[in-house]
């Protein structure tokens, strides 16, 4: 099993033969009321990488580690500057199942082999409160690096490294920072001690890739759109796996984008090469869908129970529905992890890297101007508006709740085109997709109630089956229908106010 710590930390620059008896009196931070010796640990580390070193790149460490308290496998991986997720599992002789999955979207099929080993001697200080709490861990570390793949060098360093608490107030460092630096202490150029061993004992890791000038053709900007998407998959993967909150949902947004960006601007890019990658992206949202459409509607069932007085709760229906969620729940998480750890999803990854490094492009995409993105925005859009006419002339219902659903589909696409235009097109197109933003969350509103009037009527039936009333069933059930028939009554003077307030 593996377990995860936040990790918030800072480095600093030290002399090499620095020692903790070299700094400055830290029992003068404020809030600091002792300072408390815990030895020197030796430790020994491994680092895993590709060859090609895309860990590294992507600012991911993985390492095996003996010595100190938390031998073991880690996994860390960046949250924001300074703060990493480590992701720990117990000390074994091959890289656990567990830390591969959360590495596989940038792995891929390359082998992990060892890159780097770092030897190090930790000198290491608490800095505890009044009550004895911890606050932070100063050390001073004096390593040695040995390249052990992708070069042969050796390199030896002092670094001070200071690491916040669990559930610390990261202010706190602000306070350890300022006292350090009127010692003459200054920030490490380096983000970690890989970063640094790889620079100083062999070739430095590649850099992901990234556009070189800013887009200027059609091309340019829907290739810079698709770049970004398949970037948001690929990091959001471990978030994905380790069931961080919406994680699920930013993953199925950025496959939509992709999606919608291949069907929109087809002026752009060939369909013929972007159609059966579209088909693998929306089997993958499909399957995100399921996670994610659930943990939707229970949160929503939820949420209305808890607004129903107590008079009106007939029967075990809390009981019923905890374990109706969580039986689903538990379901959907097994099967879309075997999805992440299949191939057909590497090899939808391996086609859209393929699509960026030798983009199908129409002759459209040498366009300069405004005119192609622009006539992709206005297409979308003119659909839209007979979707959405369709739907408010049809009578309340299956049918009209079907045609507001495509309609709400439509509206994502729509949104999506204006966003991928806006660098182009400027406000037009920034107010069309804040347009679309809104009137999307009014169709998910009433899809979202479709869809959990679906539900309760399965709930009612299982609880009818089990002797139970139905009655609180029923109840909800009602106001869900009163909220659907909101939304279809509001639908046409939402849809004017976007449609006449439109450049497109």
């Amino acid at each position: 099993m593996a377990d995860i710590k936040r990790e918030i930390e800072r480095k600093y620059e030290a002399d090499e033969n620095a020692g903790l008896s070299d700094l400055p009196d830290l029992t003068r931070v404020p809030g600091v009321a002792a300072v408390i010796d815990k030895g020197v640990a030796e430790l020994d580390a491994v680092y895993y990488d590709t060859a090609d070193q895309r860990l590294a790149a992507a600012s991911l460490t993985l390492r095996r580690r003996t010595g100190g308290g938390d031998a073991g496998w880690h996994l860390k991986l960046p949250v924001s500057d300074g703060v990493r997720d480590e992701i720990r599992a117990p000390l074994s002789d091959t890289v656990p199942r567990t830390l591969i999955g959360l590495v596989r979207s940038r792995v891929r099929d390359a082998e992990l082999v060892p890159v780097v080993r770092l030897l190090s001697a930790r000198d290491v200080r608490h800095l505890v409160d009044a009550s004895g709490g911890l606050l932070a861990e100063v050390s001073v570390d004096r390593v040695r690096a040995e390249r052990l793949s992708g070069g042969d060098g050796t390199a030896r360093w002092t670094e001070i490294e200071v690491e916040l608490a669990d559930e610390g107030d990261p202010a706190f460092l602000d306070k350890v920072e300022k006292k350090l630096r009127k010692a003459g202490v200054s920030r490490s150029a380096s983000a970690s001690k890989l970063a640094r061993a790889l620079s100083e004992t062999g070739r430095k890791p590649r850099k992901e890739a990234v556009v070189a000038a800013p887009p200027v053709t059609a091309g340019d900007h829907v290739l810079a759109y698709v770049r970004a998407q398949r970037d948001a998959i690929v990091e959001l993967d471990p978030a994905v796996r380790r069931d961080v909150h919406d994680a699920v949902h930013g993953m199925r947004v950025a496959t939509r984008r992709l999606r919608s960006t291949f069907r929109s601007y087809d002026n752009v890019l060939d369909r013929t090469v972007t159609d059966p990658i579209r088909d693998e992206l929306k089997w993958l949202a499909g399957e995100l869908g399921i996670d994610r459409d659930q943990e939707v509607l229970t949160e929503r069932l939820t949420a209305a129970l808890g607004d129903l007085p107590r008079p009106l709760l007939a029967g075990p229906v809390r009981g019923r529905l905890r374990t109706w969620a969580h039986a689903r729940r538990t379901g959907s998480r097994r099967r879309l992890v075997a999805v992440l750890d299949g191939g057909r999803y590497l090899d939808l990854l391996v086609s859209v890297d393929a699509l960026l490094a030798t983009p199908p492009l129409r002759r459209a995409a040498a366009d300069t101007t405004e005119r192609t993105v622009a006539k992709a925005v206005r297409k979308d859009f003119g659909t839209l508006s007979g979707l959405v006419g369709q739907a408010v002339d049809l009578p309340p219902g299956e049918g009209r709740d079907l045609a507001i659903h495509e309609a709400r589909k439509k509206t994502k696409r729509t949104r999506y085109a204006a966003e991928l235009a806006a660098p182009v097109l400027g406000g037009p197109a920034k107010d069309l997709a804040a347009g679309m933003k809104s009137l999307q969350g009014l169709l998910g509103e009433h899809q979202d109630s479709v869809m959990a009037r679906q539900a309760l009527c399965g709930l009612a039936a299982q609880a009818h089956a089990a002797g139970e009333s139905g009655f609180t069933y029923g109840v909800l059930y009602g106001r869900e229908e009163h909220n659907a028939a909101s939304v279809e009554a509001g639908l046409p003077a939402a849809w004017e106010t976007i449609r006449s307030g439109s450049a497109f």
